[in-house]
C-alpha cells in the first residue's frame, strides 16, 4: 500500500526517486549550514519551515544512511537523544557546549594512545572509538549570546 502521508511517495517510482533526491539535498543543505549537533526533530522542523514536504521518518532514514556512510557524525546527547552534524574528514573528536551546542573538532593523540592501552589491557583487539567532551564554551560561561 503506498505511503501518501507527509513525505510519502504514493506516486510513480520515478517521482519517488526524484522526491528522495530532493529531500536528501534539502537535508544536506540544512546540515551544511549548521554549526553544532542537531536532533532529527530539529532538522525536520527546519526543513518544514523552509517549505520542504518531508516526513519525520524520511529524515531519520536519511540521517541513519548518512551516518552509516560516514558522511555525518552522530552522538548521544545528555538526554539520550541522537544528535547529528556534518563534520570534516578523518578521525577526530568533539568538544560540545552543552548550553548552545557549539562544536569544535579536535584531534587527540593522547586519547588515541589511552583508548589503545585500555583496550589492550582488557584483551580487546580491532578497536574503534568515539569521544565527545561535553562542557560549557567560554561565551556561554561569560553569559554572552552564542555566535557573538
Amino acid at each position: 500500500m503506498p505511503d501518501n502521508g507527509p513525505g510519502g511517495s504514493g506516486g510513480s517510482p520515478r517521482a519517488s526517486q526524484e522526491r528522495s533526491t530532493r529531500q536528501k539535498r534539502a537535508l544536506a543543505a540544512v546540515l551544511d549550514a549548521s554549526d553544532g549537533f542537531r536532533s532529527a526533530q530539529d532538522l525536520f522542523t527546519e526543513l518544514r519551515t523552509r517549505g520542504e514536504n518531508v516526513g519525520l521518518t524520511t529524515v531519520y532514514t536519511q540521517l541513519r544512511a548518512l551516518a552509516d556512510n560516514g558522511e555525518i557524525d552522530a552522538l548521544r546527547g545528555e538526554d539520550g537523544e541522537t544528535l547529528y552534524r556534518r563534520c570534516g574528514t578523518g578521525h577526530h573528536h568533539h568538544l560540545v557546549c552543552r548550553q548552545c551546542g557549539r562544536t569544535v573538532e579536535v584531534e587527540g593523540q593522547d586519547a588515541e594512545r589511552w583508548a589503545a592501552q585500555v583496550a589492550a589491557s582488557h584483551g580487546f583487539v580491532d578497536v574503534t572509538h568515539t569521544l565527545e567532551i561535553l562542557g560549557t564554551c567560554a561565551q556561554c560561561a561569560c553569559g554572552e549570546p552564542a555566535g557573538s
